[in-house]
């Protein structure tokens, strides 16, 4: 413990925001976590995305064991990149090429160098309540962590970097129109997260995403799609096509790994040709296209291709989500849930959350008392109010009105 900063290498697993000493992982199997003690935990958490087909997926397993016979990393190109390259790009239309990297992070540190490139601008236009990786540029009232953490913005980041990076309201388009009028030829990416995730589940309001896109197009800046969390998840390929959008560039990451490490950025081919070796915006990574991890991404995408998996993942988060709002009807509690697919988070005293300041309203003493009774029944949430639940296809329906057995109950006790 002391040889590791915090005790934890990702602030959230801490439990700063929930209070109490954090729980030590031993092994995960399907929808369940063991932990260091013994105890049996349904999961929520689902290493915040990855673990859409449960934990340890046996198919998964056999594959990554299979190619870790064959080695690990060689610095060289595989023909497995090609092949998730491929897939990528069949699943999702705006994807005309790929660039794998190691994590979110890079794949929004890249996005953002390119979109610098084409455009000439240095200027980026972000959302209150949105994260995108702890690059500099982005560190900018990020959501999630730093929301918990109630530091707005990061220690070490430069303050004029931090000037290049406009921060508007989620869902709301006028203050978008009014920066734009401020600084027409300045901005050169808009970068949003088409279903927040990272301050709670927020989806977008109506017409947002697609007027967006033209407010951007119109003035000349690129439109960036951070699909790290949402790509794969809502349907196979990026959650964009709901909302009939079109960007320029997206990032993935998370489903796409298979709960191995992985990022990617993609978009338009002009676009991506802008990136070494091809043209001038260096990127690079020892470790990027991995073949242990893009095996895993691969196989991965191969289960969820498969018919009826986005209609389960549907059912479950709409089992989850009536029975949690059951509950806190049956506890007289004031919350709202807030859900798309198989991501979901219960707010606590509030009613409504559509951006990131409705979600600070959002009782989070109420929620780590919550978050403790839930954990006291055999449930593990993400151990912050401003985090989704991830429903995985290993959940099954016993695990799901288990679940919402545990909330009346932790709801019941305060």
């Amino acid at each position: 413990m002391a040889r590791i900063p915090g005790a934890v290498n990702s602030p959230v697993r801490a439990w700063r925001a929930v209070g109490g000493a954090p729980v030590f992982i031993a092994k995960g199997t399907g929808a369940y976590l063991v932990d260091a003690d013994g105890n049996r935990l349904i999961d929520y958490v689902g290493s915040y995305g990855p673990a859409i087909l449960g934990h340890a997926h046996p198919e998964i397993v056999a594959a990554v064991a299979e190619q870790a016979r064959r080695g690990f990393s060689f610095g060289a190109p595989t023909e497995l990149e090609v092949e998730l390259a491929e897939r990528i790009a069949g699943a999702i239309p705006a994807a005309e090429k790929v660039r794998l990297v190691s994590s979110g992070t890079e794949a929004g540190m890249t996005a953002l160098r390119i979109a610098r490139a084409a455009t000439g601008r240095p200027g980026i236009m972000k959302f209150d309540g949105c994260y995108h990786g702890h690059s500099d540029a982005l560190l900018v009232r990020a959501g999630s962590g730093a929301m918990t953490l109630g530091v707005p913005d990061c220690a070490g980041v430069p303050e004029a970097l931090a000037a290049l990076t406009r921060v508007a309201p989620y869902n709301a388009l006028e203050a978008v129109e009014r920066y734009f009028a401020a600084d027409p030829k300045g901005v050169a990416a808009v970068i949003v997260e088409p279903l927040a995730a990272n301050m709670g589940v927020v989806p977008p309001a109506a017409g947002f995403l697609k007027q967006l896109g033209e407010l951007a197009h119109r003035h000349g800046a690129l439109l960036i799609c951070d699909e790290v969390i949402s790509g794969f998840r809502l349907r196979y390929g990026a959650a964009y096509e709901l909302f009939d959008v079109q960007p320029d560039i997206i990032m993935l990451g998370k489903i796409i790994g298979g709960g191995m490490p992985m990022g990617a950025v993609a978009g338009r081919a002009e676009l991506m040709d802008l990136l070494a070796p091809t043209g001038p915006v260096y990127q690079a990574g020892t470790l990027s296209g991995n073949p242990l991890s893009v095996r895993a991404g691969i196989e991965t995408l191969k289960l969820l291709d498969r018919p009826g998996v986005y209609e389960r993942l549907e059912q479950a988060g709409a089992r989850l989500e009536s029975g949690l709002r059951a509950a806190l009807a049956a506890a007289g509690r004031t919350g709202c849930v807030n859900r798309a697919g198989s991501l979901l988070t219960m707010f606590l005293g509030t009613d409504r959350v559509f951006d990131g300041e409705s979600a600070r309203r959002a009782d989070a003493a109420a929620f780590a008392r919550f978050f403790h009774g839930m954990f006291d029944r055999g449930v593990n949430l993400p151990p912050s109010q401003f985090e989704a639940m991830f429903v995985s296809l290993a959940h099954s329906d016993a695990d799901l009105d288990a679940t919402v057995a545990a909330a009346r109950g932790a709801l019941a006790a305060g």
